[in-house]
């Protein structure tokens, strides 16, 4: 199914959400504070009120911890890795943008770079003698 998320600027968009996601969202919903200081955020602390960008980042920091992970995982670096792995699997780069919310397509291909399978991969599919 698809989801609206809202981000920087209350600026909207669709995102795609899996069957797996779906559960764990529903299960989240089932255990989450029933009584909202913010009610039409999804993910809210234990008081209520929105979840902050340093809390995932504090949240992120123990589970990474604790599954014994390099430290230098973060939300920027999940966030560049979800979009490589799109690039890499054929995303073209106007969808990578939309799922990442830039509004330039500039910004995306800063963000994400071109591995050396995906450049083979083109070559091999586009060239004449390859």
């Amino acid at each position: 199914g698809t989801g609206v998320v809202r981000g920087k600027g209350t600026k909207a968009r669709l995102c795609p959400i899996g069957e797996t996601a779906l559960k764990g969202l529903r299960a989240y919903l089932a255990k989450r504070p029933k009584r909202l200081r913010v009610p039409y955020a999804l993910f809210v602390s234990q008081k209520g009120t929105r979840v902050t960008v340093r809390q995932v980042d504090r949240l992120l920091v123990r589970y990474v911890k604790s599954a014994a992970l390099p430290a230098s995982i973060s939300p920027h670096s999940l966030r560049h890795s979800f979009a490589t792995h799109l690039l890499d699997r054929g995303a073209d780069l106007r969808s990578v943008q939309e799922l990442l919310g830039h509004a330039s397509l500039s910004t995306t291909q800063i963000y994400t770079h071109v591995t050396p399978q995906r450049l083979k991969k083109v070559y091999d599919q586009a060239h004449p003698r390859a």
